[in-house]
């Protein structure tokens, strides 16, 4: 059963050209989720404490749709560490761990010592010697600089620790925003996971698509049509330097990082229909992959980076296809629905992540690649471009909300969902990041 939430609203920093400003919406989440407490941390320097982890890191956990923390006022006392605490307190209020830490200034300027601690209130209520309630317990000199993106570590810290799960809050994603007001109304945008620290990368006048993070998240390629028509760029996200990758007659299209950095996977019909090909980097050497005479598109790899994902007319109806890149020979993978495209699989190929077509509403879906058990996660009439976390919890993915083209989160198994509006304009198209560790 379903419980509807709403979550904190997240401004993203506008700058002289931007127009965004993302709002993220839980909308469902689960009675399941495990109850706990980040208390706020205790600051003991002077003035205002540069920084509220507490709150960011409650409200990554709440976003994973694995947690639900405890509102402060719930809370029977706010201790900073383990000496002073009272687990038989927070026994009776269910909570099953505890976050808690404090924060002081350091001898050097602009610098902080963060001291954190995570609790198994379970094991400390039964105060038996050989059981440490401690779980996980540091403490960091960090810069002012530095202060979320700490919280964020934290956050993936205890996520990994309670789940076994690596945790992706460090973590950013692209997108591409449009506002019709601009002068150059195709933005393409990046963020933090949860929408701060945006920064734009490149705005035209004509549209921009199909962002791709490089396996070091240091890079993106995406497709312009900036010279009216469509060509691949890849952009350095550190030095803004960008490099022409393709120009070819017709479609330049779907750039796709392989799991190496060395390779490109896209779409290209400068041979006639469009088809897959890969294309070295480095060499510029490019290698088509597909023949058929149909539409071949939405190509993505494989984790071990030796097959390539891809959608296909060749059935008659759009599937989704896997070819080998040795052999060059190509296997149907969907087969439920009317329609199946985009597919993506998951980190540990297990499933695979799509738009499957259901009474005309497309929407995103997960198929099991043994048992071909194909799952529907969300319920809106038109949904696209699905992108993966890279620890596989959540999917991201493009849908209309409220008439405007925004974006949604939806949890795995499909119980926890976040729709993520626009204010100004519209945005999509996203990318989720590798993690940046």
């Amino acid at each position: 059963m379903f419980v509807r939430l709403i979550s904190l609203i997240i401004l993203i920093a506008a700058s002289s050209n931007a127009s965004a400003r993302l709002e993220i919406l839980i909308t469902e989440g689960v009675n399941s989720a495990r109850p706990i407490a980040v208390v706020p941390f205790k600051w003991l320097g002077k003035g205002n404490k540069p920084q509220n982890f507490s709150e960011i890191v409650a409200a990554d956990l709440q976003r994973s749709g694995k947690f639900s923390p405890l509102s402060i006022e719930k809370m029977p006392k706010t201790p900073s560490n383990s000496k002073d605490i009272d687990y038989s307190a927070w026994t009776e209020l269910g909570v099953e761990a505890i976050v808690m830490g404090e924060v002081k200034p350091d001898t050097t300027a602009g610098k902080y010592i963060v001291t954190f601690e995570l609790l198994d209130v379970l094991t400390g209520n039964v105060n038996m010697p050989n059981f440490d309630p401690v779980m996980d317990k540091r403490r960091s000199t960090i810069s002012t600089s530095q202060l979320r993106q700490y919280a964020h570590r934290i956050s993936d810290i205890v996520y990994e620790k309670l789940t076994g799960e690596r945790g992706a809050f460090l973590t950013r994603i692209a997108y591409v925003a449009i506002d019709r007001n601009s002068s150059h109304p195709y933005q393409l945008r990046i963020s933090d996971y949860d929408g701060e620290g945006e920064k734009l990368v490149l705005r035209s006048k004509q549209p921009i698509m199909s962002p791709s993070w490089s396996p070091d998240g240091r890079k993106l390629a995406y497709v312009s049509f900036e010279k009216r028509r469509s060509q691949v760029y890849i952009q350095d996200l550190y030095t803004q330097k960008r490099e022409l990758m393709t120009s070819f007659p017709k479609i330049n299209g779907s750039p796709t990082w392989s799991p190496d950095g060395t390779q490109l996977a896209l779409v290209l019909s400068k041979d006639g229909q469009p088809e897959i090909y890969t294309f070295n980097i480095k060499t510029k050497a490019l290698k088509r992959l597909t023949n058929n005479r149909v539409i071949d598109t939405e190509p993505s790899w494989t984790p071990d980076g030796k097959s390539i994902i891809f959608s296909s007319e060749r059935g008659g109806r759009p599937q989704i296809y896997q070819v080998s890149l040795a052999t060059g020979k190509a296997k149907r993978l969907t087969w439920e629905g009317e329609i199946n495209l985009g597919g993506t699989m998951t980190p540990d190929g297990d499933n695979l992540v799509l738009v499957s077509r259901h009474n005309g509403n497309y929407m995103i879906a997960v198929q099991d690649l043994e048992s071909g058990e194909l799952r529907t996660l969300t319920k809106t009439q038109l949904d696209e471009s699905p992108s993966i976390a890279p620890n596989g919890s959540m999917i991201i993915y493009s849908t209309v909300y409220q008439g405007k083209q925004g974006l949604a989160l939806v949890s795995m198994d499909g119980r926890f969902k976040a729709n993520i509006p626009a204010n100004n304009g519209e945005v999509k198209s996203p990318a989720w990041s590798p993690f940046l560790q």
